[in-house]
């Protein structure tokens, strides 16, 4: 299935070189401060656009949601079609196999609804399934590939719920741009050949399905490539005629069930009855002040809605705008608020309708205060101890494995409806188990291996049918007039939180434009060390951190952040220079 010849090697230069051209039509058209420069990748310009605006983290994907918005869709069509096309040529990192978290912001009720599609633990778990025989948590390779680490998928009833209250098109149509690209075949990108052959998965190279798909007699898939999926475009087209039951409840049902029950490896125990009584969930999301803004997530049991918020109402009192973009002082304080969120998130949160998780009191003024006075600003403070929220339990730290392969998405549409939609099959290649042309998710392995930690229950514990805790971290500002201002969002495992509330510094308090705040080297820490981005210029902060007691490492740091940020003469978009999103809009 796929074809090399020379002329589709410069039909591929011709498509990168298109895209790259579109993507750096900078129109955003208030004064900025430079940031710091990010040395290790091509900078990306702002895009702006004065109708409506799509970002998603393939070209495909970008130009299926763009399509869709053109069609007169909502914000909630462009996402679904986009989130299907990644389905196909982002495979390692969302899809059918996998979850989403999705924000909905509707612009004339000026009403928030978030979406849960979060998996599922079988019926049949329970609290020891990642343990062996003497009562030890497995290792990461025997943890995450095959059946055992299998949730049940909820990508699609969330994204047929969301359509339900806010698609404008027929659900039908939403898919015609991936099943033609699964039928007719879409370039493979540098991105993902390259991720093949990292061999970070070691399933793709042993289960039979997937190894062949991906190398196909034996050569594995080069960029340039044209690589086609039948098997996942028989999957959409029976999806998008018959509705998600036929995957939740008919053939696409028992062949998921059958590859987990059956895998060659750690066979797991999702079954029938698991897929059928899925739902997705609708729930309240999560806001905080920050300034004169409000900032709103994804409730549990995503941790990126609360930790993103305590992160930032923790350093309002220290008025990061004083300081330049990625400065030192800036960049200690930010590492010391994200000590202290990190430590409340690692004890408190998980699937609250299992766990009684203590939302208000980590989000309460009087406890986000008392928290920010442990901030020294000389200092490194060390691993922060989780703090004492009213309402909290006795709970143990946990120790979940959360790996960076996700993807994440925003919309506008013509009517100021927007979308942040964060999705996932955990590890990149998932368990690696492939069914219908499409990868299953791991995401079992986000609970905590061992469900107990000195002699106390981990919140985030397997448990029969509840949800694992995510980092993903869908967020949205408000102006004070509740107006929206920004939607942003990232892959990157746990490290999404400190991408993403790095980002909304840069924005709101920097006052950069959406691009020059993803452009930003990053910098996290999640109450072990401080990393610094790779072959940036904010290594240059590594002995001045390390004079002031920060432990210090430095690596690649692949955020693929996107976001849209709304101001008075349309809309300015970002996609993320290290991964291979683009803006496009009208």
């Amino acid at each position: 299935m796929i074809h090399h010849s020379f002329l589709l090697r410069l039909s591929t230069l011709a498509f990168i070189v298109t895209h790259l051209l579109i993507s750096q039509t900078a129109l955003a058209k208030r004064e900025i401060r430079e940031p710091e420069a990010a040395t290790g990748f091509n900078q990306k310009k702002a895009v702006f656009a004065k109708q409506y605006m799509v970002v998603a983290a393939n070209p495909y994907a970008s130009k299926a949601g763009l399509a869709m918005l053109d069609k007169g869709g909502s914000a909630v069509d462009a996402a679904i079609a986009a989130q299907l096309v990644l389905s196909l040529v982002e495979p390692q990192s969302s899809g059918l196999g996998g979850g989403t978290f999705m924000l909905h912001w509707h612009n004339k009720d000026q009403k928030l609804t978030t979406f849960d599609g979060r998996e599922t633990a079988p019926q049949n778990a329970t609290s020891e399934l990642f343990l062996d025989g003497n009562g030890k948590p497995l290792s990461w390779s025997d943890a995450v590939v095959g059946g055992k680490s299998v949730g049940v998928p909820g990508l699609l009833a969330a994204l047929n719920k969301a359509h339900e209250q806010f698609g404008v098109l027929p659900w039908k149509v939403l898919f015609q741009p991936a099943i033609e690209l699964a039928e007719n075949g879409f370039i493979v990108s540098p991105r993902l050949e390259k991720l093949l052959g990292m061999n970070f998965n070691p399933g793709i190279h042993i289960l039979p399905e997937i190894k062949n798909y991906f190398s196909p007699n034996g050569i594995g898939i080069k960029a340039g490539d044209t690589l086609k999926n039948p098997k996942l475009a028989k999957a959409f087209r029976s999806i998008a005629n018959e509705g998600v039951d036929v995957f939740y409840q008919g053939w696409i049902a028992k062949k998921i069930v059958e590859k987990v029950q059956n895998s060659a490896i750690s066979p797991g125990l999702l079954s029938l009855d698991d897929m059928k009584k899925y739902q997705a969930i609708e729930r309240a999301s999560v806001c905080g002040p920050y300034h004169q803004y409000k900032v709103c997530g994804m409730a549990p049991p995503s941790s990126g809605g609360i930790s993103v918020i305590q992160i930032l109402a923790q350093l309002q009192s220290f008025e990061l705008a004083q300081y330049p973009p990625n400065s030192l002082h800036a960049i200690h304080l930010l590492t010391q608020s994200s000590r202290l969120a990190f430590a409340d998130r690692n004890k408190y949160i998980a699937d609250s309708d299992f766990v009684s998780v203590p939302v208000k009191g980590l989000l309460a003024e009087d406890y986000i205060a008392k928290r920010a006075t442990l901030i020294n600003e000389k200092r490194d403070m060390g691993q922060a101890m989780a703090g004492n929220p009213q309402d909290s339990l006795v709970l143990g730290n946990d120790n979940a494995i959360e790996r960076p392969s996700t993807t994440h998405l925003v919309v506008v549409d013509k009517q100021g409806n927007a979308i942040s939609m964060t999705s996932s099959i955990e590890n990149g290649f998932g368990s690696a188990l492939m069914v219908q042309g499409f990868i299953l998710n791991n995401q079992l392995t986000d609970f905590s291996l061992t469900p107990k930690r000195d002699g106390k229950w981990v919140a985030n514990r397997v448990e029969p049918l509840k949800r694992p805790r995510s980092s993903m971290a869908p967020m949205m500002v408000f102006n004070e007039d509740n107006s929206l201002r920004l939607i942003v969002g990232a892959p990157g495992g746990s490290r999404i939180i400190n991408y993403v509330a790095q980002t909304i510094i840069g924005v709101l308090d920097w006052q950069l434009n959406v691009q020059q705040a993803i452009n930003l080297p990053k910098v996290t820490n999640r109450n072990y060390v401080t990393t610094l981005e790779l072959d940036t210029d904010v290594v240059k902060l590594k002995p001045a951190l390390e004079a002031r007691g920060h432990k210090v490492s430095v690596r690649a740091l692949n955020s693929g952040l996107h976001a849209i940020e709304v101001i008075k003469d349309g809309l300015v978009g970002g996609a993320d220079p290290r991964r291979e999103g683009l803006v496009l809009g009208r």
